[in-house]
C-alpha cells in the first residue's frame, strides 16, 4: 500500500464505518451518501477504489437493485485497472447513478483531507 492509501486510510475507513451502520439499520440513503463520501477520497488509490466498489456493490444486493449490482461490477474492473494509471474522473461519487467518466467538483472538507493525504505521501 503506498504512502497516499495508508494516509487515507483512517478516513475511508470511517466513512465505510458509517455505511455499515447505516446499513444494518436499513437506512439506505444514509448509507450510500457516506459510500459515496468514501469513493470521492479513496478513489486515488486502487486498493481503497476498490474496496469502496465492492461495498457499494454489497449495498446493491441489500436493495435487490439490479442496476446498481451491475454498474458496480464494471466500476470495480474499471478501478482495478485505470485507478494507477490515473484513468478515473476526479470527484466521481462512484454509484451507478452517475456516468462512469463523468469528473464533479470535490467538496471543499473533502478537498482539504486528499490534500493533507498527498502532502503527507
Amino acid at each position: 500500500m503506498n504512502r497516499f492509501a495508508k494516509n487515507i486510510a483512517p478516513y475511508v475507513k470511517e466513512e465505510l464505518r458509517k455505511a455499515g451502520q447505516y446499513l444494518q439499520q436499513g437506512d439506505f440513503a444514509a448509507a450510500f451518501t457516506h459510500l459515496e463520501n468514501a469513493h470521492v477520497l479513496g478513489q486515488e488509490s486502487t486498493y481503497w477504489h476498490v474496496l469502496v466498489h465492492l461495498h457499494m456493490m454489497r449495498w446493491g444486493l441489500a436493495r435487490k437493485d439490479i442496476n446498481e449490482i451491475l454498474g458496480q461490477f464494471i466500476r470495480i474492473v474499471g478501478a482495478a485497472l485505470l485507478t494507477a494509471v490515473k484513468g478515473v474522473p476526479v470527484g466521481n461519487t462512484g454509484g451507478s447513478n452517475i456516468s462512469p467518466i463523468k469528473t464533479l467538483p470535490i467538496r471543499p472538507e473533502h478537498a482539504e483531507i486528499i490534500a493533507r493525504a498527498r502532502r503527507n505521501a
